[in-house]
């Protein structure tokens, strides 16, 4: 090639288009040429197509890549608790993958490889608000054609997912929003200029609820119990001396079958598990309530990352932080939360908060403590916190995905001798649990037994501890 070729503005756009976040030093000797004719070169690039970030040595170079042909850049807004919009940071996507912003507006820790602002893929807390579950699911196959992206949300690219963030992200999961088209939305809701989004009263919950869940079922998402997971939805209920009226509703079919008792009797275990496990040092539940009516049981939970009518706060799943700042891909709550602690991103009473609702989770026969199933705050002092526990339920004797309702008994274990101090703590609490099920009117006589069953075998197993 030409050296007039090799030093031109086009060869140095075509260098970018294939080397995101590069220095001048990469640059010269990608096409051959000095540093200094590398920055006379930049210095011809467009401005709004050139992006610039780092200080002195750690300076790069990026090109801009357009979000479906409209701006390359995006705002970014978050929420304060009390329900006021302020803008955080500009997002930009390059070429060839990736983008860059800077998360120090935030009150995020930021991984060392991430801090000049730039992430291969999406900022961490963004990947939070991606679609998943039940809900994402739902949300894709309502929204799929108008947003022109896969029907399964797993499918989407960093991309997609920023897109739909970005028209259609207004109530997304923690406190940010992304986007002039989403922020645009919340704005409409706030001012009361949306029909229809007013906090249901007290009177009328269960008849929004039953209608809810018919419409939900009517939609035909695939992913419901029979798949080892709770139908759900979001609503927002007028409530007295509740925190925030925002909820999400968990609920059992309304067929007379033992797979659909089943099914709710574990719906009123997760909301008793959730009083016990607040009993226990370092944890908070989330705040939930059973309803019963018109064939279902409901489950009702708080939202956390809400407060009263508007406000929100910063929320992600351990998940997402492994990803981030950790890499090990493992579903060991405790292992990963000592990887944290060894970062200095979670301190020794959080990471001995984190064992005990480990040990209380497998005493208690949950079976499905993955990695998205815990959460965290950041602490504002650049580290984490725990969030309130939720999802915590003997899922063990859930359904088969066939229907079938599971006979065999779970199978405690007792904890090594660095962990007893711990398991103790749990067991008492899951021994109230289990006691608890196995008196409560709203679970099935068959399944109270077995809940006797299983507080007989965890006291004998405490005098063995």
């Amino acid at each position: 090639m030409p050296a007039a070729a090799i030093s031109s503005p086009e060869a140095l756009r075509q260098q970018l288009a294939r080397q995101a976040a590069a220095s001048t030093p990469e640059l010269a000797a990608a096409l051959g040429v000095s540093v200094p004719t590398v920055q006379r070169l930049l210095a011809r690039l467009p401005a709004d197509e050139l992006l610039t970030a780092g200080k002195a040595r750690r300076t790069r170079y990026a090109l801009a890549r357009p979000l479906r042909g409209g701006p390359a850049r995006q705002p970014v807004h978050a929420v304060d608790p009390e329900g006021r919009l302020h803008l955080v940071g500009m997002l930009t996507l390059v070429r060839p993958e990736g983008c860059w912003m800077d998360l120090s507006a935030t009150a995020w820790p930021v991984p060392e490889e991430a801090r000049d602002g730039w992430w291969p893929g999406l900022p961490y807390p963004l990947h939070q608000m991606r679609p998943q579950g039940y809900m994402g699911r739902q949300f894709a196959r309502a929204e799929h054609q108008r947003l022109q992206v896969p029907l399964d949300p797993g499918q989407w690219s960093d991309e997609d997912a920023l897109f739909a963030m970005s028209q259609a992200g207004a109530d997304l999961s923690g406190d940010l929003i992304v986007g002039d088209g989403a922020c645009t939305q919340w704005l409409a809701e706030r001012a009361g200029n949306v029909p229809g989004t007013e906090p249901v009263p007290e009177s009328g919950v269960i008849a929004h609820y039953a209608a809810q869940a018919a419409q939900a079922v009517a939609s035909g998402v695939p992913g419901s119990s029979a798949a080892g997971e709770f139908p759900k939805f979001t609503a927002r209920r007028v409530l007295a001396d509740a925190a925030t009226p925002h909820v999400i509703v968990k609920f059992s079919g309304q067929e007379p079958s033992a797979t659909v008792r089943r099914w709710s009797d574990l719906l009123v275990c997760e909301h008793l598990a959730l009083q016990q496990v607040a009993r226990l040092p370092g944890l908070r539940g989330a705040r939930s309530r059973v309803l019963q009516g018109e064939g279902r049981t409901f489950l009702e939970v708080e939202r956390f990352d809400r407060h009263g009518e508007a406000g929100r706060s910063p929320l992600a799943a351990l998940d997402v932080i492994d990803a981030a700042f950790v890499g090990s891909l493992r579903a060991d709550w405790p292992q990963v939360a000592a990887r944290l602690g060894d970062l200095g991103l979670l301190d020794a009473a959080q990471q001995a908060a984190v064992q005990r609702l480990w040990w209380f989770g497998r005493l208690i026969a949950n079976t499905d403590m993955h990695a998205g199933n815990l959460a965290f705050m950041p602490d504002g002092q650049g580290a984490l916190r725990l969030a309130p526990v939720y999802d915590m339920l003997p899922m063990r004797h859930a359904p088969l995905p066939g229907g079938e309702v599971p006979t065999r008994a779970p199978e405690f274990s007792l904890p090594l001798p660095a962990q007893r101090v711990a398991w103790l703590e749990a067991c008492t609490a899951a021994l109230a649990f289990w006691r608890e099920a196995a008196s409560d009117a709203r679970i099935s006589e068959a399944f109270r037994a077995a809940c006797r069953a299983h507080a007989q075998q965890l006291e004998t197993l405490r005098e063995r501890a």
